[in-house]
């Protein structure tokens, strides 16, 4: 890799606009060279970083472009093309230049038009792209920045650049292949509508763009921890150091089930724990708070020395019930936004006035109020989604994020009345009635039979409630 200056990292990774405009400026490698001797002191930085590297084809050096930028609405990468004059060998790829994430991630995005074939999709080295409807998987590979179009533009070329031979030497695989390809083209020309595509990412790095205002049934994130192999193939644990760690650590928890003690709601208790993104030993604080009218509920807090990860989560305690819990709250006062909220892991929440709607899992636990979850929602949005130098978005597209983003903006300021619907198959999420105990007329509590799919996705349908 070159040297990078020492800078900002807005600095160094531009907008993908910017630096487009920027490349246009440079001048051209000619006019360049003539004129190195007298501008080489003032000359501003290469937008392009090149570099001599080795071609793997012929074994001569070819030219490797490096190009720092940044993805609207995602965050830093590095665009990489290779060209060697002597054989004609080109490539190009992309990598993350941000850190591994400390969870995976896991998009699935349900295409129903052409507009959604153009969707942006970063896939990294570490992902593995699935389309259900065919059964077809693309393994880990080189990182791209491409659309899903181009997925399936690029599976149909792969497949078909051996058929010619296939059909003679393996008429059985032709045929089968060649069904194959019946179906991806009819998925690129928009006859197989809808169809799903999955990103699955141990790293994190990849992501498929996101529109305003769509369901979590059109678009859905969903982010887990790894495992020990997963954590093993990005680098992160050392195999062998990971083994005899286990083995320490396996005898640590045996002699602290030993002597565990008893819980009590008056204390702050500190128990070793397993650590989700290195799989480490760590420690974690754990203080049972009872909510009035309600349940009790645990604070827990995971700090691990090793990696460095951090976490705060509040769960819900006592047994499953027989039904979920959907709370809908009418939100006409600017006094409700300072009504205590907990929202649990398995808790979606919608409010339909401002097309959002977080599906369960997004944010994790939290207790807080619904003024503060609401500003946290608007944070992630405003820095992770969209922000105001996305200027690779077409005008359209810019103008119903900057809508959505002042809509919300204007319900956490109490600008305008909406509605907030908690939807907890596990009902273990709460939000406060500030006319208690009597009952509250802007608010109703309603019992909700769980779906088989959301009993499936908990694990219930294994269970005996």
């Amino acid at each position: 890799m070159p040297f990078l200056p020492d800078a900002n990292s807005s600095d160094i990774f531009q907008p993908l606009g910017s630096t487009v405009e920027a490349i246009d400026s440079v001048p051209d490698t000619a006019d360049r060279d003539q004129d190195s001797e007298n501008t080489q002191e003032n000359a501003e930085p290469q937008v392009v970083q090149e570099i001599e590297s080795l071609c793997m084809n012929c074994h001569e050096n070819g030219t490797t472009r490096l190009l720092l930028t940044s993805i609207p609405y995602f965050r830093e990468v590095v665009l990489m093309s290779f060209f060697c004059p002597h054989c004609g060998f080109r490539n190009s790829e992309i990598q993350p230049a941000s850190e591994i994430q400390e969870k995976g991630s896991r998009y699935q995005f349900l295409v129903e038009s052409k507009e959604d074939l153009n969707r942006q999709v970063v896939k990294s080295e570490s992902c593995d792209c699935t389309f259900p409807t065919i059964s077809l998987e693309i393994p880990h590979q080189r990182g791209q920045l491409t659309t899903i179009e181009g997925l399936l533009t690029e599976v149909v070329e792969d497949l078909s650049q051996s058929q010619p031979v296939r059909k003679h030497t393996d008429p059985e695989s032709y045929d089968k292949i060649e069904a194959v390809l019946v179906k991806i083209q009819e998925m690129i020309d928009g006859q197989a509508f809808p169809f799903e595509i999955s990103l699955d990412d141990a790293a994190g790095n990849s992501w498929i763009e996101l529109s305003p205002g769509e369901s979590h049934e059109k678009w859905s994130k969903t982010e887990y921890f790894r495992t020990l192999e997963q954590n093993r193939a990005l680098g992160l644990v050392n195999a062998d150091e990971a083994d005899e760690e286990d083995a320490q650590e396996r005898e640590q928890e045996e002699a602290d089930s030993a002597q565990t003690p008893p819980i009590s709601n008056d204390e702050v208790h500190t128990f070793q724990a397993t650590c989700p993104s290195c799989l480490r030993r760590c420690d974690t604080h754990m203080k049972v708070v009872d909510i009035p009218h309600f349940k009790e509920v645990v604070i827990m807090s995971t700090v691990c020395d090793k990696c460095g990860y951090k976490s705060n989560e509040v769960k819900t305690g006592g047994e499953i019930p027989p039904k979920g819990k959907r709370i809908t709250l009418k939100v006409d006062d600017p006094e409700d936004m300072a009504r205590d909220i907990l929202k649990s892991e398995t808790c979606a929440l919608t409010i339909p006035e401002l097309n959002l709607d977080l599906t369960a899992g997004t944010l994790g636990g939290r207790f807080t109020t619904l003024e503060g979850l609401l500003r946290e929602v608007y944070e992630q949005l405003d820095t992770r989604v969209f922000n105001e130098t996305s200027d690779s978005m077409d005008p359209e597209r810019v103008e119903r994020w900057t809508s959505f983003l002042q809509g919300l903006q204007d319900a956490i300021e109490g600008k305008h009345t909406f509605t907030v619907i908690l939807d907890d198959p596990l009902a273990g999420s709460y939000l406060q009635n500030i006319y208690a105990p009597d009952p509250d007329p802007n608010m109703t509590i309603e019992e909700v039979e769980r779906t088989d799919e959301q009993n499936e996705d908990l694990g219930l349908n294994d269970l005996s409630i």
